[in-house]
This record gives C-alpha cells, structure tokens and sequence, in this order.
C-alpha cells in the first residue's frame, strides 16, 4: 500500500514538472523549426449563412508586443469600398482584440495566441455564374512576418483561386497558392514586409450561400463637380434667372441705352432775350456740376473744377493768374459775391470750399494753397452733388447708394456661392450649381455700376446732353452776333470743361475780341498786366493759359487727402 502511494505522489510531481516545462519545450520547438519572427497560420471557414469564420494562429517571438490593423473599408474600384463587419472577436492567450466600425485592431504580446471572428460581407456575386469570397487574411503589422498560411474550406469545392501579397494595392502573387484536391485552397506567404497585406479570394458556385457584400460609394471632387444631366438643367434654369435679371435690366435701362447710341443732332442751346442778345440756355437748365453726375453717375473731380470756372463766369468770383519771382504760375480766386439763392446747395459747399464756411469767410485764396493741404475735404460737395441730381428728379435715388446696394447684394450673393460650393462639394455632386451662384453673384458686383437709377427724366436729359456736345463741337464763332460772342463764350466754357471739348471751344473762339461787348477783357478773368494798366492780352494768350488753369485746379482738388474720382 506504501509502494503504490510513493508511485502515485512520484507520478503527481512528474506531471507539474512537465506542465512548467511546456512554456520552455514550445519556444524550444519554434527554435528548432528556424522561425524566429511572427507567424501566421489563418484558417477560414465559409459558413452556410454566408459568413466567413476565421481562426489566426500567430506566435510572437520574444521581445515587444506587436499590432495588426485591418481597415473594414477597403478600396474595391474607382470611387466604390468594399465595406466589412466583425462580430465575435476574441483572442484566447495572451493579447487583446478591438473592434470599431472602421477596423479591427489586434495586440498580441509574445507567445502563441489564437485569434477568432467572424467576417460579414466577404461574399459578393459576380457576373460569371459564381460566389467570390474576399478576405485580407494578413496585413497591416507593425513588424514584418516571416511566414503567413492560409487555408480555406466552403459547403461546396472552390472553382479558383487568387492572392495578392505586398504594398496595399499592388499585384504581387503570393509566394504559393493552390486549389489543392482533398485539403481546398491553400496559400502560403514569407516575408510579408511591415504594413503590407495579403488579399485572399476564392470562388465557389453560385448559390453556395447568401451574398452579403456592401459596398459603397466613395465622393471625391471629380464626382462633385461633375456635370450630370440633372446638374446641367439646375444650370441651365440658374443661367436663365440670371439672363432674365440681366435682361430686366436691361429693359428698364434700355432708354439710356438707345439715347446714349442714338444719332442725336445739335440741341440749340441759343436763345435771344427782349432786347434782342442772344443768351446761352443749357438743356434743362442743367449746370456744368451737374453734366457729369448725370451722364456717369459719378461725382468726380472734373465736375467740382467746372463749378469754380462756372461760379467765375457767374461773378461770384473772380480769377486772375499772377506771376511771383521764383514761384511760378499760380492762379488767384477773389470773392466777389456772396452766396444766395441761386445756387444750389452743393455750389454752396464749393464756395465754403474755397473761402470758407459764413463767419470765417476768407476774400481769396491761390490755388497753390488748395494744392498744398489748405483745402477742406470734398465729402460735403460729392454729397450734395448726389442729393441734388435727386432732387432734379433725373434719379430716383442716389446712385452711388444704388451702386453700393446692389454691389453688396452681388458681394452676399457670391459669398453664399463659395459656402454653397464648399458644401455642396463635400455632401453631394451638385457643387457646380454653387458654381453658378457664385458667377451669378460676381455679375452682379460688377454689374452693379450699370444698375438703373435715372428717372425718364434723367434719361431724357442724356441725350440732351449729347446734343449740347455736339454744340460744343459744331458751332462757330461767326453765328453768334459779335456783342454776345464773349457772353456765349464764357457761359459755356464749363460745360466744354465738363465734356471734355475745352481745347475745340477754344480755338473756335481764339480770335474773339473780348472788348466788342464796351468792356475790356474777359469780365471773369485776368492778369496782371490789366491791373497795371498795360494792353490786354489777347484770346490766343488765354488759349494756352486756360487748359493749365483746369489742370492745375483738378489736381489741387484731388490731393488733400481725396482720390481723384469721388466715387
């Protein structure tokens, strides 16, 4: 009885000995084998239910714990992913397994450990009567593996085989794959390099079991923006509401259009009082300021310049051109007559401009003052200006306020063109229509200077215009009965000034005789050899004399702190 104890206590030692010796005969068997980095042996197995089972083997060398990755989206053709799921994963011995929707995600530290799961959407049905069922069998280490096999077993044979080995999207073989006759599919891999992969795919006979395969589209900018016919006709509609607001508009400013084109003759601008002297009469009573707010909406720099020469030949000041040694040319403007109701409130702030608002009134100032910063700013002017071409009744509102409206609108509307763009571009294949919007919205914006705001009024009063230029251009000094010349003359010099004809009305009039009227000289200008006593110069002298006057004043006006177009 003693003897079978000992045997039996022996036989119980031996055993806990062998058990604390496996750890050390396995890694002893893995050295005799000559594998010394990670392996893999991968079955799969195709459920009846058309899932995929699969069993990795892996043994880890000793050393760090390794990663394997597997993407459950992966590219199957231009714009398409082949979209997986896993379900069940776990890992029996040492290591971890994690699943997300868009991977799964092993840690096996070293040693054996068996890794299971099973895969859903890995069979899709193909066009040759067959069942293909894909798999990445291995990929996606953090190391390289030495050695992968793969084998595979379905409910029915399997009519062909395929395996990629390498880069993620290469088409390198496996180093040995085979149908086989008796064991089915089988593949074998060495040296699979860190971050490549093994795609693994076998074909069985329609029918074996129920497709599962998702697939999905993928959106890139080629798809956003491509032209479908359904893009197409949104765009088609979009140009239409675009050439139809243009065409709006054109509508409601083609009047401007046709006067602004049309041959119009000569307005007579001539008119011959009681007495029988032939007067200057400006269409519409329209003032030289006011011309170049009407006919391009704008106030620019010109028109301010033409309101000074203007209130001279109206004699409420005078200009007289001096000479001082070591000076140059400069120009002097007198004060003769206050303000008062004839003018309009922007000749008002032009004559505040030059000497002063009422109680700090100056008596004259030279233009070289104006040139160099004396002047006040011509906000007050330009303002005044646009509000009273508005109370003309030639516009409706002021233009630069309808110019900024609709260049904002253009502006806002092209900022939600680029918003619609963006995102349009990454939610769906539409973005050209944001396209459209955004050069709708630029049109705009630049067709917001053509925007119509003149009355029937103001239009009329276009073409009008244009008649008085080709006054300008036209008339002839012997017309005019020689009393009246230099009257005529001077009273529509600003209007030349304004429309650009001064150097023709000039030479036209270059051999007027100043004094036909009883009065020596231009009743609006002179020099100092007239207050002196000495002849009076002649027109020739004021024709070369007059265009520097325009000049000089135009850019003594626009410098301090002004830009030359007040728009």
């Amino acid at each position: 009885m003693l003897r079978k104890r000992f045997l039996f206590s022996c036989a119980v030692v031996a055993l806990a000995a062998l058990i604390a010796c496996l750890p050390q005969v396995r890694q002893s068997a893995v050295a005799q084998t000559g594998e010394d980095g990670v392996t893999s042996d991968v079955s799969l197995k195709l459920e009846r239910d058309g899932k995929l089972s699969v069993t990795e083997r892996v043994v880890v060398p000793s050393g760090p714990e390794v990663h394997r990755t597997v993407p459950l989206r992966q590219a199957a053709g231009e714009d398409v992913d082949r979209v997986f799921e896993i379900r069940g994963a776990e890992v029996s011995g040492p290591g971890s397994a994690r699943v997300t929707d868009e991977e799964l995600e092993l840690t096996l530290p070293p040693g054996e450990s068996t890794v299971e799961y099973q895969v859903v959407g890995a069979v899709a049905d193909t066009r040759d009567d067959t069942q293909r069922v894909d798999w990445r069998a291995s990929g996606g280490w953090d190391v390289a593996v030495q050695r992968t096999r793969i084998s595979f077993i379905s409910p029915n044979p399997a009519r062909s085989i395929d395996c990629r080995a390498g880069p993620v999207g290469s088409d390198d073989e496996c180093a040995d794959f085979r149908i086989g006759t008796t064991r089915g599919p089988r593949a074998e891999h060495t040296e699979l390099g860190e971050g490549e992969r093994i795609d693994f795919s076998v074909e069985v006979p329609e029918g074996t079991v129920p497709a599962n395969a998702e697939f999905d589209e993928t959106f890139g900018l080629d798809d956003a923006f491509g032209l479908s016919p359904a893009v197409a006709a949104a765009l088609a509609g979009l140009g239409l509401l675009v050439i139809g607001g243009f065409g709006l508009l054109w509508y409601t400013r083609g009047r401007d259009a046709r006067v602004s084109t049309g041959d119009v003759g000569p307005v007579d601008v001539l008119m011959t009082d009681e007495q029988g002297n032939v007067r200057f009469a400006s269409p519409d009573g329209v003032l030289p300021g006011q011309v170049g707010t009407v006919i391009d909406e704008h106030v620019d720099v010109v028109d301010v310049t033409a309101t000074v020469i203007d209130l001279a030949v109206r004699n409420y000041l005078w200009i007289e051109e001096i000479s001082e040694e070591g000076q140059g040319r400069d120009w002097r403007i007198v004060r003769l007559n206050p303000p008062d109701d004839s003018l309009r409130a922007y000749e008002r702030a032009v004559h505040e401009m030059l000497f002063g608002a009422e109680g700090a009134e100056r008596d004259q100032v030279l233009i070289s003052q104006l040139r160099d910063g004396s002047s006040p700013e011509l906000s007050k002017v330009r303002d005044r200006m646009y509000s009273d071409v508005v109370a003309q009744r030639w516009f409706s509102r002021r233009p630069d306020s309808e110019r900024n409206l609709f260049w904002w609108i253009g502006l806002g509307i092209g900022g939600c063109g680029v918003v619609l763009t963006a995102v349009l571009a990454l939610t769906t294949s539409f973005a050209l229509l944001g396209i459209g919007v955004l050069v709708g919205g630029v049109a705009l914006t630049f067709g917001a200077r053509v925007m119509p705001a003149r009355t029937k009024r103001g239009s009329s009063l276009v073409a009008q215009v244009r008649g008085l230029r080709e006054y300008l251009r036209s008339a002839t000094a012997e017309s005019i009965p020689l009393a009246d010349r230099e009257m005529v003359f001077s009273r529509s010099l600003p209007y030349a000034v304004v429309l650009g004809e001064t150097e023709r009305w000039l030479g036209e009039f270059a051999e007027l005789d100043p004094a036909a009227d009883g009065t020596p000289g231009l009743y609006w200008y002179g020099e100092l050899a007239e207050r002196a006593g000495h002849v009076v110069p002649d027109m020739r002298r004021f024709r070369e004399h007059f265009p520097v006057l325009v000049s000089v004043l135009n850019d003594a006006l626009a410098r301090p702190g002004q830009v030359r177009s007040l728009r």
